[in-house]
């Protein structure tokens, strides 16, 4: 099923996703600087709570979907996501990394897919705030950040 209309671009333009991104990097910036707002709590842990609520987002939007096949894939997927996460918490930091850009990717492919309907904003904002704090948790890691 195609949605050009007039000529239209079937796929949104890189322009009606620039909003979107610029409050991705922003909303990035903000989640790098979680582990502050929990300073109790280990940062791998602090990211980690954080890739899992990230990834449990697309659960809610397959449910707003409303077909089946839709939510167990998205619950699938988010359940990799916190297996991932938790794996992190113990083992290296470099599966937060891992998480995060693997879950942009997922990001890109739901963006070009449209596999979950009515999400048109959110893939290109949430990639963005993926790629962007698994570059911070990077440069921390590099940085010699200590994560336990």
């Amino acid at each position: 099923m195609s949605h050009d209309t007039a000529g239209a671009p079937a796929n949104p333009s890189t322009a009606s996703n620039r909003a979107p991104m610029l409050w991705g990097v922003a909303v990035g910036i903000m989640q790098a600087t979680t582990p502050l707002a929990f300073w109790w709590l280990d940062s791998a842990t602090v990211y980690a709570l954080g890739l899992s609520v990230i990834a449990a987002i697309y659960i809610g939007f397959a449910v707003a979907d409303g077909r089946v096949k839709v939510i167990a894939a998205e619950s699938s997927v988010a359940f990799g996501f916190v297996v991932i996460s938790a794996a992190a918490i113990t083992a290296t930091p470099w599966l937060l990394v891992v998480g995060f850009v693997g879950h942009g990717l997922k990001d890109l492919w739901q963006h070009r897919t449209h596999f979950v309907s009515d999400t048109r904003w959110w893939p290109p904002f949430c990639m963005v705030v993926d790629w962007i704090v698994a570059a911070i948790i990077a440069v921390e890691i590099i940085a010699g950040m200590h994560f336990r």
